[in-house]
């Protein structure tokens, strides 16, 4: 009898589910990594699946397909009895449109205001700060199309630079027509050459300063009576800046021409004026105190005489009149404005001659004294200067020459009325000395108005009337002098220039053999630099 050996089927069935549950398994865990890892796949993920052994659907296996459970619930649509929302079905077909989303909770129209409630963004420093702007950052525009500015004074010497002082010279040279060559009782007219030199040096300094003036004339006959003199002089004046209110003022001066015709001193027989030098000197310190104002000054004045030619031949020596003066002022002021100081000034002086006796046998040293009160101005360029008034004397050592005794005015005045117009006003009272026996002198008081004016930038004009008055120690004896003078400069360029001026000059006096009378025409060119 034969025996049927039994299939093997079972024992392969039984071998196979662990292999396909271990398939599956795999197939599971590896998926969602090879997603991330790949993306979406646009092939069919059935035929990898197939390709690893686990059969696509419709496919006979006999063992239930596991559905897939995500970690998180909620992650996937539940799938449906009928499979419709199976996400591998119909990858074609269009998703339907998701309705709008709507608000919630909207307050009604017209109940919204403008509050801010929510947090606002502060703004930078930067912007809240008005910073200026940079000028410099500006476009500079085109130099053609700039607007000059006009020169305040075109025709103004430019000067000379040397080192730290600025210089400005000039000359002048022209024709004089005179009625009167030498100013004398006795001239004739004449047509003279005249040269003029100057010389203004300014120093710049940053707080002290230096100033010079220097000047030279010479004339001499072309026509007519015989003249050729000459005179020259020189001033300086430095200011310095002590510190503490302290300030001090020194000043120097030579001068030297021939005598004036209107000299108190006749000379008779003289057939030329001798020849006159002065050296003047001072010294100033100046204090302020709140609002009081001292100031202590020391001058010194030299007269010296050259010998006098006599129409007969020879010299007279004029030695005599040679004297030193020495002066001291003590002045005290308040200060009532920024303008305006009224003031109290005292003065000692001694005058010295070279010859303690003269020729006559008099002694004619003396002691003087004045006091003297005044104003002083400071309306910087508008107004500057002061005047004052008072009394002066002089006490001779020799008991037989009489006291001089007299009032006294001064000052000096700048007044600018208008742009380009400079009025100035000086006043001075003067002790002049005599050789003449038994007389002690002669008290002159002169004054001088001048008008400065710039009719045009390249035009000038000026003009100069002066009065003194002089009355003789001893005797019933005055002079009268009056002078004018008018003068116009054309400019042609800011160095050179033509130049006129007319002059008047007269001497009146109730003492023989001193009138005199003057009448000049001058015209030049002018050179400057």
């Amino acid at each position: 009898m034969s025996r049927v050996r039994p299939e093997a089927r079972p024992r392969c069935r039984t071998g196979a589910l662990p292999a396909l549950l271990l398939a599956a398994g795999v197939a599971g865990l590896t998926s969602p990594a090879a997603a991330q890892l790949r993306g979406t796949v646009a092939g069919d993920d059935s035929s990898i699946i197939y390709a690893n052994g686990v059969p696509q659907d419709g496919q006979e296996t006999g063992l239930p397909q596991p559905s897939y459970q995500p970690f998180s619930a909620g992650a996937v649509p539940d799938e449906a009895a009928d499979g419709e929302n199976d996400p591998a079905g119909d990858l074609n077909a269009e998703a339907e449109p998701a309705e709008p989303a709507r608000p919630q909770n909207a307050a009604p129209d017209g109940e919204t205001d403008e509050t801010v409630t929510g947090t606002v963004r502060e703004p930078t420093i930067d912007s809240v700060e008005d910073l200026p702007l940079d000028g410099g950052a500006a476009r500079a525009g085109a130099i053609e199309g700039l607007n000059a500015e006009p020169e305040e004074a075109p025709f103004e010497a430019p000067g000379i630079r040397m080192g730290s002082f600025v210089l400005r010279p000039s000359v002048e040279q022209g024709l004089t027509a005179t009625s009167n060559a030498d100013s004398s009782t006795t001239g004739g007219s004449a047509v003279l050459s005249e040269t003029t030199l100057r010389l203004n040096a300014v120093s710049d300094w940053a707080s002290n300063s230096l100033t010079i003036d220097a000047y030279g004339v010479y004339r001499k006959t072309l026509s007519g009576d015989e003249v050729e003199d000459g005179a020259a002089g020189i001033d300086a004046t430095l200011q310095l800046d002590l510190g503490n209110d302290y300030r001090a003022t020194a000043t120097l001066g030579y001068a030297m021409a021939p005598e004036s015709a209107a000299s108190p001193v006749v000379i008779v027989g003289a057939a030329s004026e001798p020849l006159r030098q002065t050296v003047t000197g001072s010294l100033a310190l100046e204090k302020d105190v709140g609002k009081a104002r001292f100031r202590i000054t020391g001058g010194i004045a030299d007269d010296s005489y050259g010998d006098a030619d006599l129409e007969g031949g020879g010299t007279l020596s004029q030695q005599d009149r040679d004297a030193t003066l020495y002066t001291l002022a003590l002045r005290a002021g308040y200060e009532i404005s920024p303008a305006l100081t009224p003031f109290i000034e005292t003065e000692i002086g001694r005058n010295l001659y070279d010859l303690e006796v003269d020729s006559a046998g008099y002694a004619r040293s003396s002691d003087q004294f004045a006091v003297r009160g005044g104003l002083a101005f400071d309306l910087g360029e508008k107004l500057s200067g002061e005047v004052s008034a008072g009394w002066v004397s002089e006490d001779f050592d020799d008991p037989r020459l009489r006291t001089i005794s007299t009032p006294s005015f001064g000052g000096e005045l700048a007044w600018s009325p208008m742009r380009g117009t400079m009025v100035g006003l000086s006043g001075l009272t003067t002790l002049e000395g005599t050789t003449t026996p038994g007389e002690s002198g002669s008290v002159l008081y002169s004054g001088a108005l001048s008008v400065e004016r710039e009719m045009r930038a390249n035009l000038t004009g000026n003009a100069i009337l002066g009065a003194g008055l002089r009355n003789y120690s001893g005797s019933d004896g005055r002079d009268l002098i009056f002078n004018a003078e008018a003068g116009l400069t054309w400019w042609l360029n800011r160095y050179a220039g033509v130049t006129t001026r007319v002059r008047h000059e007269r001497v009146e006096s109730n003492l023989g053999d001193r009138d005199s009378q003057t009448n000049s025409v001058f015209l030049g060119l002018k050179v400057q630099r």
